[in-house]
Formats: C-alpha cells, sequence, structure tokens
C-alpha cells in the first residue's frame, strides 16, 4: 500500500515519529483541552482498529520509526490492545519503538498487556498530586485510578514519564515538589506550556505560565544541568543534580522547536496533519478505501511532506482566539 521512499519535507527534515491517534473521545475533561460539554466524533467517522494497523504499516514502510498512540485517551478505545499487539510485532523490523501517552486512569488494567506487546515506556499526563486540585482541573475524582495506573506500570517494567502542564496560578507552586516527587520514584518529568488548540471555557492566557519563569524558580532550588539527551520529541532536558532524574521542557511558545521537528500525526478518522500547530493536512482516511489505496496511501503522504510548514505559528494572548479550531483530543495529544 505504499513504496519505501523516506518521508523527507521540503526542509529537508527526515521524517521518522508518528503520533497516531486511535480516538477523540476521553474519560477526562481538562479545563485547558476541552469545554465540560465536548461534542466527539461519531463513531462511524473514525478508522477502524485494521484500518489503524493498515496505515501504521504503510507508515512504517516509509520510514517512520516511532509511533506513540495518542488521543483523546487511547486506552478509552475498545480493544485497542489488539492494535497495539499487531503494531508490536514489527518492532526490530523497521519499528524502533511503540509507546503511548495516556492519562493513567485504566493503565492498572492495561500495563501488562501493553509490555507483553512490546511497549517498554509511557507517558502519563498528570498536573498535580493535589486530589482537589486534580479534580478541579480534570472535572473527574481519578487521581487514585492514575497513581494506581503508574505503579502497576513500573511494577510490571514500563518506565514512565509524567507530562505536565504547567498553568498559573492553578500547579505553579506545585511544580518544584512534583519535580522532586518524580525523581524520587524514577520517574522523568516534562513541563509543558499550555497549547492554544480548540475553544475551551475561560482565557488560557489566564493560565499560560512561560517554562522560562519556571525554570528560574528551579534553578534557584535545584542544581540543573543542561544534557543533549533527545528522546523523539521537541522536549530538551536538564539533570536534576538532587534526585539523578531527567527533567524536559516543551516550549512551543517562548521557545520555537520546529526546526528539528521530525513529527507527523495521524487523526482517529484518518486526516493526517503535518504540523500540531497549522491546518495543512490530507486525508489518508479517502486514500486507505479507494480503489486503489497502494497508491493513494503513497500519493498523500507525499504530498503531506511537500506541505508541512517550516514552523507553527502559536501565540497566546487575551481574546486571541485558538491557534486552530480542533481541540488536542481531536489532533492526537
Amino acid at each position: 500500500m505504499s513504496c519505501s521512499q523516506p518521508l523527507v519535507d521540503a526542509f529537508n527534515r527526515r521524517i521518522s515519529y508518528l503520533r497516531l491517534s486511535v480516538t477523540d473521545r476521553c474519560d477526562l475533561r481538562c479545563s485547558y483541552c476541552m469545554p465540560e460539554r465536548m461534542t466527539f466524533l461519531p463513531k462511524k467517522e473514525v478508522l477502524s482498529l485494521e484500518e489503524l494497523h493498515k496505515l501504521g504499516l504503510a507508515f512504517i514502510e516509509r520510514g517512520i520509526s516511532k509511533i506513540r498512540l495518542t488521543g483523546g485517551e487511547p486506552l478509552v478505545r475498545r480493544d485497542v490492545i489488539e492494535l497495539v499487539q499487531a503494531l508490536g510485532r514489527k518492532l526490530g523490523d523497521g519499528l524502533e519503538e511503540l509507546t503511548l501517552t495516556t492519562n493513567g486512569t485504566r493503565l492498572a488494567e492495561f500495563a501488562q498487556p501493553l509490555f507483553d506487546a512490546g511497549v517498554r515506556r509511557v507517558n502519563v499526563s498528570l498536573d498535580t498530586m493535589d486530589p482537589v486540585l486534580f479534580e478541579t482541573l480534570s472535572r473527574r475524582d481519578r487521581l487514585n485510578d492514575v497513581l494506581r495506573g503508574i505503579a502497576e506500570a513500573r511494577r510490571v517494567g514500563l518506565a514512565v514519564k509524567i507530562n505536565t502542564v504547567a498553568l498559573k496560578g492553578l500547579n505553579e507552586d506545585e511544580i518544584p515538589f512534583l519535580v522532586e516527587w518524580a525523581g524520587s520514584h524514577e520517574h522523568d518529568l516534562t513541563l509543558i506550556e499550555v497549547m492554544p488548540l480548540g475553544e475551551v471555557e475561560g482565557e488560557r492566557v489566564e493560565h499560560y505560565l512561560p517554562l522560562t519563569a519556571v525554570r528560574d524558580v528551579l534553578d534557584a532550588r535545584f542544581t540543573l544541568t543542561d544534557i543533549p539527551d533527545r528522546t523523539g520529541g521537541p522536549a530538551r532536558y536538564v539533570r536534576v543534580a538532587e534526585t539523578g532524574a531527567r527533567l524536559g521542557f516543551i516550549t512551543p511558545l517562548t521557545n520555537n522547536f520546529c526546526a528539528s521537528c521530525n513529527r507527523i500525526r495521524l487523526t482517529a478518522t484518518g486526516q493526517l496533519y503535518a504540523c500540531l500547530g497549522g491546518s495543512e493536512q490530507v486525508d489518508l482516511r479517502a486514500a486507505l478505501r479507494s480503489a486503489d489505496p497502494y497508491a493513494n496511501v503513497a500519493q498523500a503522504l507525499d504530498e503531506a511532506m511537500r506541505i508541512k510548514p517550516e514552523r507553527h505559528h502559536f501565540r497566546i494572548a487575551e481574546g486571541a482566539g485558538p491557534a486552530q479550531s480542533r481541540h488536542m483530543s481531536v489532533t492526537g495529544g
């Protein structure tokens, strides 16, 4: 269904990392991500697991060596472990790593099956260890489920990286504690600036916390040493001397990271977005369901490389509105 020519965009960036969304649905309603009364996609528009697998194989043939399953919350997709198992069979045969990002609410149930399928590390989104604030941010009382999931993941042998969105006036003062907690449990931690995607209640700018300011606070409390580590994503890392752990910073607003972009995103409906912050896309669902899927998928992937922009243009300001109307849960986190 594809040819073997590697994916290289117009700026000579080799694309090797696919973020593959299996659903836009989520069992949390994080306030900076989506409204409480979120309207999800009709299930008939979502690709089947078989179709997601076929496209995954097509990407691997074109040089994608890392696939991260995303959502929404990927573990709420029925029978998703079958897709993990199917893609896991390509590990060592073109695919170097298969992983996923999860909110952790169902991780206790799926940790062992994920490990058995070849997953070796997961990212868990966790913005606070305070149960009251967790419920306020996510609009759900699920912190204990998340913590059980993290513990079970570590028990079965999965490395766990914690992703934390830095939010002014909300978890701002808790960030040094999260650095200490993650380090004491041998978790890497990555801090992320809030991204202006999709309409939410209120103004995101009210809680926008630039990571340059966070770094200043952490520098005063910890010994942070810049290190050259890269994990395939946009994070830049430091080593925290006091804990020995790695701390990452993802800064889409204060420090554009697009020059080294190696990523593309496929939504659960088969729309391939060349850039998280752009509207450039190709329709792989139509190509896959066409009379000649082999040729049409290959042609669509070539088109995605042609239209991938040099950089995104995120900005955040009062009254500015989101950079894109689609929510992160639609694009694939």
